[in-house]
């Protein structure tokens, strides 16, 4: 029996992994969640759990429109509570201590068109919000200067965009356009991204096998976005044609400066791990491909339009 504590309830990812081990395993976990918020966690006993997962954060937002004060919680809450949130589970003696950061911290994609990230690569954030995760780990990696096999262990996983049922951001987005465009730019691009059900998996079988150190979850594949709005459009019963006629105006916005190249960047630019970063040597967590991510959410969408309206959609 593994026994997991979640520091954040109510968090996207932590209420995903609650609900994920119950109905996979729940016959071999046990699962918690306490909030940081309040100082009651400061007084709780951590030394019963095997896993303490911190995804307590803000998350990745529009960094132009907030303010100073604003940006100072970034740093409290992604950095400061990380590190001595970590500073209990080890002195508690907790198993193993999680940290999710983020593939932000080698910079914003929204400010480059190819982003190729190897085992070479140094964090170089780009704006506060990877700043702050960047902060995290050095923090982290002063508690744990050898990721501590021997005691409390640490992960620290970078990971990439996360998508999955209810998620908000950029998935939604290309949602959105696969409903209503007819056509969408056939443009050549890469993306690492994970679905939230390899993620839980992944973080399942890094707890089983009480792994330590940097790790670089990701699909089996890579994302293209063309190919990512036609699976949308195909699970929801739409053809959406690509067409490579529309490429030119797409590497023209690539170009331009301001909002626009930002968002076109951010949509068709490339920003990816190499693949044989991303091994976890406890298991394979890749159960899902794109193709069928999709389907499940488009499934789970449907399953819940039909509970909304007593069964008749």
């Amino acid at each position: 029996m593994i026994r997991f504590l979640i520091l954040g309830a109510g968090s996207y990812i932590g209420t995903y992994f609650q609900t994920y081990l119950q109905e996979n395993y729940g016959g071999e976990s046990a699962c918690e969640s306490a909030s940081l918020r309040t100082d009651a966690w400061r007084e709780a006993d951590w030394s019963v759990y095997d896993c303490i997962l911190n995804v307590t954060g803000r998350a990745h937002a529009d960094i132009g429109s907030v303010t100073q004060q604003e940006r100072e919680s970034y740093y409290q809450v992604n950095c400061a509570l990380a590190v001595e949130a970590a500073q209990k589970a080890i002195a508690d003696g907790a198993g193993q201590y999680i940290y999710p950061s983020s593939i932000i911290v080698y910079g914003d994609s929204s400010s480059e068109s190819v982003m190729r990230i190897t085992s070479d690569s140094k964090p170089a954030p780009s704006n506060f919000y990877g700043d702050s995760k960047w902060q995290a780990e050095q923090g982290l990696m002063q508690l744990f200067p050898e990721w501590h096999k021997g005691g409390t262990a640490l992960v620290v996983a970078r990971l990439p965009m996360i998508y999955g049922n209810n998620c908000r951001g950029n998935y939604r987005m290309l949602e959105g356009l696969a409903r209503k465009l007819p056509f969408f730019p056939k443009y050549d691009n890469a993306r690492s991204m994970l679905y939230i059900d390899n993620l839980c998996e992944f973080l399942w079988l890094a707890a089983k096998g009480r792994v330590a150190g940097l790790y670089f979850p990701q699909n089996a594949e890579y994302v293209q976005t063309s190919h990512m709005v036609a699976a949308i459009g195909e699970a929801m019963g739409k053809k959406v044609r690509l067409t490579r006629a529309l490429n030119p105006a797409v590497a023209l916005s690539l170009r331009m400066p301001g909002k626009i190249g930002a968002m076109a960047r951010k949509a068709f630019g490339s920003l990816t791990y190499d693949k044989d970063m991303s091994v976890l040597e406890a298991g394979d967590y890749c159960r899902y491909t794109l193709e069928e991510s999709i389907r499940r959410m488009h499934e789970h969408t449907m399953d819940a339009k039909r509970d909304n309206r007593g069964g008749n959609l």
